[in-house]
This record gives structure tokens, C-alpha cells and sequence, in this order.
């Protein structure tokens, strides 16, 4: 009795679950790539399709990473963190270790979001460095605190 009890239950808990998973994210208009998504670019439309965002909330506030076309699923690999850092804008690039801090201007020669690496320019050495994308405007180099 206990069996058919837990069986009933469970084939009741999928239901639930796969009537949840019934939605999917498509987008509502043409996105262009490096777009920050907001509420209006995308909308749920019934059914499921394999390897497509299933709930809004994880694709507002993204960026779109591709162009996205109207009606089409949109995918967790078509998305990214919005950028922090633009290509080509001017960066405050920041050391500190220990009780060393070094503090410098460069120029960003990638995009990237917060926490991500990019190279930058420095402008005083003229050398081309690696570093972490912290906030706007500011690039870590060297060993992360």
C-alpha cells in the first residue's frame, strides 16, 4: 500500500516539475549582440525545447553574446555577464601585494565582464598586461586579494 502511496506520489512530483519546465524563452524582437537584455526584448512562449532558458529571470540583465532573432529559443551560451570594461576606453590599472601598491593609467584592449581577464595596454611602460576586470573603469594586476 505504502509502494502504490510513494509511486502516486512521485509520478504527481514529475508532473509538477515537467508542467514547471513547459515554458521557454524566446526573443521577442531582433537583439543585436553586446545588448543588454531587458524585460521587454524577451517573452515565454509554451513547450519545451531542449537546451533553451526555460525562466525570464535568467536571461534579464544578461548580455546577448550573438545576434538574437524574433521567436527564436534563446540558449544559456548565447548569453554573458554584461561588460564593465569597453574595448578602447581608458582603465585605472591597480597592484597591490603585501604593502606594495602600484596605481597606473592603460587602455583596455578587450571587453569584459566583472571578473573576467582582458589585456590592457599600460600607458606609462607601454606593455601589454593581463588583468581582472574589477568595476568600471578599474583592472586588477597581479595576485587577486
Amino acid at each position: 500500500m505504502t509502494r502504490i502511496l510513494f509511486t502516486a506520489l512521485a509520478l504527481m512530483l514529475a508532473a509538477l516539475q515537467s508542467a514547471a519546465r513547459a515554458d521557454t524563452v524566446i526573443a521577442a524582437g531582433t537583439i543585436r549582440g553586446q545588448t543588454l537584455i531587458m524585460p521587454s526584448d524577451v517573452a515565454l512562449v509554451a513547450g519545451t525545447t531542449p537546451g533553451a532558458l526555460a525562466d525570464l529571470a535568467d536571461a534579464i540583465g544578461m548580455e546577448a553574446a550573438v545576434n538574437l532573432y524574433a521567436g527564436r529559443p534563446i540558449r544559456p551560451g548565447d548569453l554573458r555577464p554584461p561588460a564593465i570594461v569597453e574595448r578602447n576606453a581608458s582603465v585605472t590599472l591597480r597592484y597591490h601585494h603585501g604593502g606594495l601598491l602600484v596605481v597606473t593609467e592603460g587602455r583596455a584592449l578587450d571587453r569584459a565582464a566583472q571578473g573576467e581577464p582582458l589585456r590592457v595596454l599600460n600607458l606609462a611602460s607601454r606593455n601589454t598586461v593581463t588583468a581582472t576586470a574589477a568595476a568600471p573603469g578599474l583592472v586588477i594586476v597581479g595576485p587577486n586579494p
